[in-house]
């Protein structure tokens, strides 16, 4: 609740300094509130039971509380209600086409290639709050796994459930996993169209070549960004199935076909990047990102609820109760 709570005229929260100082200079002046009476013996009167003199200070803080109350209340306590509504966007629709054949579950990422792209893409998709975006995986074929949707949550769940078990070929079908994400986008009306083509390794299979499927892709009008991941050099990789059905790893030369990804990149208007690692894949979702920008004409709605009242009030109150018990029950002590 308190957390919803915002002030319009903070700068009056300065006057509750005044607060100690009045209750200080009314702890110094106490004592001079009453007249003094000088007689020769009290031995006549009789000493009074009643515990209202030592509740007289109640009056004080009252009027202190609601000095309190006023200053808080010209600070403008209010809520706020924002209601967005978009008049307008130039979306854009974008496909993730990645690799899953076993070379992804090289342990040059941590804990593996196919982990650590699942996440970055998370990630990604995540800030992509007004796209449709779809999941394409291949090997040595490849299918849809998620058609293009703005669910984010969707998206997101299928991108989790992506294994290597998923595949149903063995190889790298580079071709075919371009082909089909654009079979997903060329009836797609959105302004702006995205392939991002993830891989680490060569096209060595698939009845589709990579060159024909980058030309149905410019033919739609399909930006493809490539991305190449493997470290420079060897990876520990999976070689074989040990009987317990645990991968054997061992080092392998990471071969990755740049020629062939920039070529794709580049005559769609997109753009290759290499993946050496997982901070590098980060970097290389957030530059795209900022090179995919979605337009958004968005109109917003305030509904302020003003919350000074009920303190005027209540201040007003303890002031009307101070005066009531100033003038009947401490009416012959002050």
């Amino acid at each position: 609740m308190w957390q919803d709570i915002f002030f319009e005229n903070p700068e009056w929260f300065w006057l509750l300094l005044v607060i100690p100082l009045l209750g200080a200079w009314h702890f110094v002046k106490r004592n001079k509130e009453n007249p003094v009476v000088l007689i020769s013996s009290v031995q006549g009167f009789t000493k009074s039971s009643s515990i209202l003199p030592k509740l007289r200070p109640v009056l004080y803080i009252l009027r202190l509380l609601s000095v309190a109350l006023f200053i808080v209340a010209m600070a403008r306590p209010r809520t706020v209600d924002v209601t967005s509504q978009i008049k307008g966007t130039e979306g854009i629709d974008i496909v993730i086409a990645a690799d899953i054949s076993t070379s992804m579950l090289a342990q040059d990422f941590k804990p593996n290639r196919l982990e650590a792209l699942k996440e970055v893409a998370i990630e990604f998709v995540e800030r992509r709050k007004t796209d449709r975006i779809g999941i394409v995986i291949y090997a040595g074929e490849s299918y849809t796994k998620t058609p293009l949707t703005s669910d984010k949550a969707l998206v997101k769940t299928s991108i989790e459930d992506i294994d290597f078990t998923d595949a149903i070929d063995g190889g790298t079908a580079i071709g075919m996993g371009i082909a089909t994400s654009v079979n997903r986008l060329k009836e797609s009306l959105a302004e702006s169209k995205v392939i991002i083509l993830l891989t680490d390794g060569v096209n060595n299979t698939g009845f589709i070549d990579p060159e024909i499927a980058t030309e149905l892709a410019m033919e739609y009008k399909i930006k493809i960004y490539s991305i190449g991941i493997g470290t420079q050099g060897k990876a520990m990789s999976p070689v074989a199935i040990l009987p317990n059905g645990q991968f054997q790893y061992r080092p392998v030369e990471v071969e990755i076909d740049e020629a062939l990804l920039t070529k794709i990149a580049d005559q769609t208007g997109g753009k290759y990047y290499r993946a050496t690692n997982q901070e590098k894949l980060v970097e290389i979702y957030d530059e795209i990102d900022a090179l995919e920008k979605t337009e958004i004409e968005e109109e917003k709605f305030y509904d302020y609820q003003e919350l000074f009242k009920p303190l005027v009030i209540l201040g007003l109150g303890l002031l009307l109760f101070e005066f009531i018990l100033r003038n009947t029950l401490f009416r012959s002590f002050v």
